[in-house]
């Protein structure tokens, strides 16, 4: 083996070494056994897929030993495994060190720790739900529950909205057959709560505040937000209702509510508040909500330039800009001010919004670019695990290009020599001295 390929085998040895770090596991029939038993199992490159292709709802801890938010996450874990395992359609829970197992965490795009992720069949989606043990259990029941939950009685209804909890918007569909819901469910089982109200009475009809059927009811418990849809229920009118109301009506800016954004389409109504936690605030969200009620085709949402100033920042609003103002955001880079209605006074806001609203929709606008990097850019593009092996990768190829080179330039000159010819080396022998290159045992490159 020459001297090139010496160095390009070794360099390929080492880094398969690296990167796919194989860790020895027990036999496949039993190694996950104790999953069943309640217990969060670790797993590792040689073990992963197995798991994954073991369990039909795995959910997955990629974790960092060091990570301080890893360490208050790991006994939620362990307490949350044992009444998962136990449902009809069980979850085990697995944890793996995504800081030492490198492959898996650029497999999956692991940006920060602690990032989990729930394997339905197979299939990764995310987590972003609660992380304590029990809103963790109660959060997770939604992926094994049924795509429509068939509701026989007031009772029962009122329980299945307990049991769904605050996570996920509910829909409630009064007098609707099953059928009408079921495919919406499957479609959209992953971001909301479906089911179907068989036998209520008229008490119910006053509780969920509809007074005709069929009806489909929406609601946003951790929003204190309802809606009612009377249909029509056919073609795409059902569908258009369901996602227009997987976000509430109104919902505070944050890092959280930015990416449930990345799967709407529509333009976000924003106003930037002082503080939307103060009563004045609080009075003008109220107003928001319900004409957010009649505008379905926009999203409106609320920040507070005391809760994120950054945020807020990025539409020119600073300490000596007047709030509140209202604007409406492509949710990339570009935003409108309305001329004329840009702020709003205390008195009278209601009709300020409205003529906020008017104005835009009669093209009395000014467009704006926001300052800074786009804010679903940022959160599109951040940078990635696998993005820095890729970049370190390169780095050393190039490195190793370079020494290659390097070494070919050395060898070429006493290469050439041995294919002169040996005749007539009395006259040349001594310009070949002066021009050889002198090599001792210390300039030798292995």
């Amino acid at each position: 083996m020459n001297h090139r390929n010496q160095i390009l085998f070794l360099v390929f040895a080492i880094f398969v070494s690296s990167y796919f770090s194989f860790s020895s596991s027990t036999s496949d029939d039993n190694q996950f056994s104790s999953a069943a038993d309640g217990k969060v199992l670790e797993l590792v490159d040689s073990n992963f897929d197995s798991a994954i292709a073991s369990f039909d709802f795995l959910l997955v801890d990629f974790y960092a030993p060091w990570c301080g938010h890893c360490k208050r996450l790991s006994p939620e874990l362990d307490a949350a495994a044992p009444v998962l395992a136990k449902l009809e359609k069980p979850i085990a829970i697995a944890k793996v060190n995504a800081d030492k197992y490198t492959r898996l965490a650029t497999k999956y795009e692991i940006d920060g720790f602690p990032t989990m992720m729930i394997f339905m069949h197979g299939v990764p989606v995310e987590y972003n739900g609660p992380r304590k043990a029990e809103l963790l259990v109660r959060f997770l029941k939604k992926f094994v529950a049924p795509d429509v939950t068939l509701l026989e009685s007031d009772s029962a209804i009122s329980n299945f909205i307990e049991m769904a909890g605050t996570n996920f918007p509910i829909f409630v569909g009064f007098g609707l057959n099953e059928s009408v819901v079921s495919e919406l469910a499957i479609k959209y089982k992953r971001r909301a709560w479906f089911s179907v109200a068989k036998d209520f009475s008229e008490e119910a009809m006053i509780t969920y505040d509809f007074d005709k059927v069929p009806a489909m009811v929406s609601m946003h418990q951790h929003y204190n937000e309802r809606s009612v849809f009377y249909g029509p229920f056919e073609g795409d009118f059902l569908e258009d209702y369901v996602k227009q109301s997987l976000l509430p009506l109104t919902m505070p800016i944050n890092y959280e509510t930015l990416k449930m954004l990345k799967d709407d389409e529509r333009k976000v109504v924003l106003t930037i508040l002082e503080d939307e936690s103060n009563e004045r605030s609080v009075q003008l969200i109220k107003l928001l909500r319900a004409a957010a009620s009649a505008n379905r085709d926009l999203i409106f949402g609320y920040v507070g330039y005391k809760q994120w100033e950054d945020f807020a920042d990025t539409f020119g609003v600073n300490k000596k800009t007047k709030l509140p103002k209202m604007i409406v955001w492509d949710r990339d880079e570009e935003y409108f001010t309305v001329v004329d209605s840009e702020n709003l006074e205390e008195e009278d806001q209601g009709t300020q919004i409205t003529r906020f609203l008017e104005g835009y929709r009669e093209g009395r606008t000014e467009k704006k670019s926001i300052s800074g990097p786009s804010i679903m850019g940022f959160l599109n593009s951040l940078i990635s695990i696998k993005s820095v092996y890729l970049l370190v990768f390169i780095v050393a190829v190039i490195m190793l290009i370079q020494t290659i080179n390097k070494q070919d330039d050395q060898d070429e000159v006493p290469q050439r020599t041995q294919a002169h010819p040996t005749g007539d080396q009395g006259s040349s022998s001594a310009s070949e001295s002066e021009n050889k290159p002198v090599y001792r045992p210390a300039d030798k490159e292995d």
